[in-house]
């Protein structure tokens, strides 16, 4: 099992913060078998499995920018 850091993820999220949203949200989903793991398994740990996609751009994520903007109009 490799050893991540937050280094490792300069270039795949905006932010340390979106980061362990979108890990922990996508590592929910593994965990509660919702859905299948998107890349070979090197780990039985959803929290690991979901970092791996991540780092394999297999996970994306969208930001509320126009939500933000439609509330404060």
């Amino acid at each position: 099992m490799k050893n991540y850091s937050v280094e490792d993820f300069k270039d795949k999220t905006d932010s340390l913060y979106r980061l362990v949203i979108v890990a922990a949200r996508r590592a929910g989903q593994v965990g509660r078998a919702e859905s299948r793991p998107l890349v070979s398994v090197h780990s039985r740990k959803p929290t690991i499995i979901a970092l791996e996609e991540i780092m394999d751009g297999k996970v994306s994520y969208t930001t509320g920018d126009s939500d933000e903007e439609d509330f404060l109009d």
